[in-house]
This record gives C-alpha cells, sequence and structure tokens, in this order.
C-alpha cells in the first residue's frame, strides 16, 4: 500500500514539473534572461539573432513567383530559405512555438474577425516598410542594436514609442468608427488534443536530429548553422513560454498602463549591453556586423512606421512569428505581408540608391558602412570608449523606467 502511494506521489510530482514548465506561463523576465544567455552564445560564435532578413528573403520569392521580381530587379538565384542565416533562425523560431504550444495544448487554429485581417493587412505593409528603412525590426533594429552598443537602437526606440502611440489613437478611432467586420469568428474544439504533448515531443526531437544531422554532416556551411538551428527553436520555445512580445514592451503602458513587459525587455537591455561590450571587447565578433546603416534618419522614421503597423498587426516580426507557430491566423497574414512590403520597398530604396552602400575607412577606429538613410553608429567608437557608451544605456534605461513606473501608477499616458 505505501508503495503505491509513494508511486502515486511520484508520478503527481512529475505532473506538476510538467504543468510548472511546459503548460503555465513562465515569467516575462525570466523569458528575458533566457533570451540574453543564447544572444551571449551566438555572439561568442561570432553570430547575432536576426529576423527581418529571413522574412525579406520569402517576400523575394513571393515578388518572383508573382512575376514582380524582374520589375523590382530581385535577382532570380536566391539563396535557400533553410541555408539564409536569418531565415533559418526565423524558420526555427516557428518550430520551437509550435512545439511550445503542443507541449502545453494550447495550438489552435485562431481565426479573427474579418476587419482584423484588414488590420493584419495594413500592418504588416507597415512593418514591412519600416524595417527596411530602419535596417531591421524590433529585432535587428531595436533590440540586438541596443545589445551592440549602437545609438541607431535608441533612436529607433524613439520612433517605435511615438509610432506605437500613433498606431493606437488610430485604432481607438477604428473601433469607435467601423462595426463592419467585428463578429467574432466561430471556434471548433481542437482535435487530438490529447495527443499534443506528443506531437510537441516529436517536433523537439526532430529538430534536435536536423541540427546533430548537419553537425555532422562534414559541410562547413551545415556545420556553422547547426547551431543556428538549437538557437531559432530555442528563442522560438521562450518566447511562447514567457509570452514575451516586443510590440507589447510598447504598446501596453499606453493602451492599459501595464509595463511588466517594459520593465522585462529593460532587464535583458541591462543585463546584455555589458555582456555585449565584453564579447565585443574579447573581439569574439565584430558589432559592425549587426549595426544598421540607419542612423539617425532610418531608424526614427523606420521605428515610427513600424511601430504604427506593430500595433495594427497586433505584433512585431518576432512576435508575429511565435504566433502564427501557435496558429493565429491573423499573424499569418501579417507576416504574408510583411514580407512582401519588405521584399518590395527593399527594391523600390534599392532603385533609387538609397541602400547603395558605402564605406569610410577613416571613420574612428572602424570600418564604418554608409547608406542614404544613415551611417553605423556604434557608440564606443564614437564615444571614445565603453564608459560613457554603458553609462548612457543606463541613463536612458533609468529614465525609461522612471516614465513608465509613473504611468503604471497613474495611467496618465494610456490612451484607452
Amino acid at each position: 500500500m505505501n508503495k503505491n502511494l509513494g508511486t502515486m506521489r511520484w508520478i503527481q510530482g512529475f505532473k506538476q514539473d510538467y504543468q510548472a514548465i511546459f503548460v503555465d506561463s513562465w515569467s516575462a523576465y525570466t523569458g528575458a534572461i533566457l533570451l540574453v544567455i543564447i544572444m551571449a552564445v551566438l555572439m561568442s560564435s561570432g553570430l547575432f539573432w536576426g529576423v527581418f532578413g529571413g522574412i525579406k528573403l520569402w517576400g523575394d520569392y513571393l515578388n518572383n513567383a508573382i512575376g514582380l521580381g524582374s520589375m523590382l530587379g530581385i535577382k532570380v538565384q536566391l539563396e535557400s530559405p533553410l541555408m539564409h542565416r536569418i531565415s533559418l533562425m526565423d524558420v526555427t523560431l516557428v518550430m520551437g512555438a509550435f512545439s511550445a504550444a503542443l507541449l502545453s495544448r494550447q495550438f489552435r487554429i485562431n481565426r479573427p474577425p474579418m476587419l482584423e485581417y484588414i488590420w493584419a493587412i495594413l500592418g504588416g505593409c507597415f512593418m514591412g516598410a519600416g524595417a527596411t528603412l530602419a535596417g531591421g525590426c524590433t529585432t535587428g533594429g531595436f533590440f540586438v542594436p541596443l545589445i551592440f552598443s549602437s545609438a541607431s537602437g535608441w533612436v529607433m526606440w524613439f520612433g517605435l514609442l511615438l509610432g506605437a502611440l500613433i498606431g493606437l489613437k488610430l485604432l481607438l478611432w477604428t473601433l469607435e468608427n467601423i462595426t463592419w467586420g467585428m463578429q467574432s469568428a466561430s471556434f471548433s474544439a481542437p482535435r487530438f488534443k490529447k495527443w499534443y504533448p506528443l506531437l510537441g515531443v516529436m517536433v523537439l526531437f526532430g529538430v534536435l536530429f536536423w541540427a546533430l544531422n548537419w553537425w555532422q554532416s562534414g559541410e562547413d556551411k551545415k556545420v556553422a548553422r547547426a547551431l543556428l538551428i538549437i538557437a531559432g527553436f530555442g528563442i522560438g520555445f521562450i518566447l511562447h513560454r514567457s509570452r514575451f512580445c516586443l510590440s507589447r514592451v510598447f504598446r501596453e503602458p499606453f493602451m492599459t498602463a501595464e509595463g511588466e513587459m517594459t520593465k522585462a525587455l529593460m532587464l535583458a537591455v541591462a543585463l546584455g549591453a555589458p555582456v555585449g561590450a565584453v564579447l565585443i571587447y574579447n573581439g569574439s565578433i565584430d558589432p559592425y556586423l549587426a549595426v544598421p546603416a540607419r542612423f539617425w534618419l532610418g531608424s526614427a522614421l523606420g521605428g515610427l512606421i513600424f511601430g504604427i503597423g506593430m500595433v495594427f498587426a497586433g505584433g512585431c516580426a518576432s512576435g508575429s512569428l511565435w504566433r502564427v507557430g501557435e496558429g493565429h491566423l491573423k499573424l499569418l497574414v501579417a507576416v504574408f505581408f510583411f514580407a512582401w512590403s519588405g521584399s518590395t520597398t527593399s527594391a523600390i530604396l534599392a532603385k533609387y540608391g538609397l541602400l547603395k552602400p558605402d564605406f569610410d575607412i577613416d571613420f574612428l577606429d572602424g570600418l564604418a558602412e554608409m547608406t542614404g538613410l544613415g551611417f553605423q553608429a556604434f557608440m564606443p567608437d564614437i564615444l571614445g570608449g565603453w564608459q560613457y557608451t554603458l553609462l548612457i544605456t543606463y541613463v536612458l534605461l533609468a529614465i525609461w523606467y522612471g516614465f513608465i513606473r509613473y504611468n503604471e501608477s497613474t495611467s496618465k499616458f494610456t490612451v484607452f
């Protein structure tokens, strides 16, 4: 009898642990810390996290498929989506979120009201244009540049704040004046839900086998990308479990005065900036690989446009991808038009020479790239050292925190 009771308690303990890890949502702060760890591993290997480059590649394939590629000047021979570094991370990010959604039994085909599909199209197009101008989305144009101590990240930050505020005001106007297409879609109960955890485990082990196969392939390019498979999958898994979304960082304080996601992002930057500084100082990675040549015009204008778009889309680039992984059709539409708009806008700007790179070999201590939208602003080179760079970073984080904390207490800057 005691033996059976012990076995039951042992099994119940496993169930409780499974519930805590795979079902209950993680803290946003946990997600932020884990993301910094993965970013540090990538940087120590000379790599960095990106999203927009892969989505743009998908858009290039789309434009070629519908016959616009030749008109826009997009080359016919494109890199394979599974060999392109950023695209591979995007694909595995979706797979990580999909696996997490299955393990938590939270995967469901989510069909929004018809009007939200219109918002998804509009938001996706705005995000594609904004990311092109800024040289990256909220990941590659804002978050990663802050970890790499680039001033362009802070300029995009300002544009995103303003864009989110404008986007929320526009969204509020539509809610007050448009009633068409707002009827909620009917939902059917997910089929085979009891098998979701098993399917999630199969996806997990399938990705691990894929990465191991490439690691042992003997082909240099595949070996180099094995780490990206694991990193992308891990990022998607973490984003889903912690519900971490960069669009919420800018949207929620103005919408509900809730600032937890914003403060989690601040924690990630506060931890990531010095880690990035050490890795860059030790030569683990060239900072100019991840610093967009958009300071300041492209970063500001791109952030503004992207901020408006992500409010209507309901997610940023990475946020849209992990929500696709859990079955959101609205975000699938947003990603589709994000890809098309990013490809099209990039091609148009390239035709006008705004994206043509030039290099200043006399730029302080680095070889800075310049375009018609700005230059690579690596703060340690501009300010003459890391001490002022990190000081400015923490001062700006403190000011931002003060604003968020004040708004949480007063709701003075909320739109809704």
